[in-house]
């Protein structure tokens, strides 16, 4: 079984609930368990020009997926809970975004998946939740911890607990 952590991230409609629904179709496809949450976080937009604000977390999950039948089931339930395909190249709001941050320490680059998340070092809105579930975890490209790659941040304020950590 392999430990993942995944980004939930929602700036349309309610924020709040479609991260909670994304956690809880995860935690009832087969072959996903989830076994915490971090605490939801309001975060601006990154890199994209929208006034809508995110609410993000992120969840670690125990899978027997590989990584492609993960991606593939993430999809499926964005697609189920609204996302709909971009019109156009870069960022667009969104229902709900899953991203793939860590599945175990493997390093994948190919067309479809790139694991470790390419942009996670550079997002508080990704570090921070990170930092409440493993903050001596060491990145396996960059070799620094979650917390070393937090302190590296330039505008680690970006982020704004929203609530408190939300059971499923």
């Amino acid at each position: 079984m392999a430990i993942v952590y995944l980004s939930l991230g929602s700036n349309q409609g309610d924020r709040i609930g479609y991260v909670q629904q994304a956690t809880s179709l995860l935690n009832l496809t087969e072959n996903i368990t989830v076994i915490r949450t971090s605490a939801f976080y309001e975060t601006e937009p990154w890199n994209m020009t929208t006034d809508k604000w995110f609410v993000n977390a992120v969840i670690e999950i125990k899978t027997s997926l590989s990584p492609e039948d993960l991606l593939d089931a993430c999809q499926r339930i964005e697609k189920q809970l609204g996302r709909t395909p971009k019109e156009t190249a870069g960022y667009a709001d969104r229902t709900i975004d899953i991203d793939i941050l860590f599945y175990n320490k493997e390093i994948i680059s190919d067309d479809k998946l790139i694991i470790p998340h390419k942009y996670l070092h550079l997002r508080a809105f990704t570090l921070v939740p990170l930092l409440e579930l493993i903050p001596d975890f060491e990145h396996p490209v960059l070799h620094k911890t979650i917390s070393e790659l937090h302190n590296d941040l330039e505008n680690p304020e970006m982020v704004f607990l929203y609530g408190t950590r939300v059971d499923i």
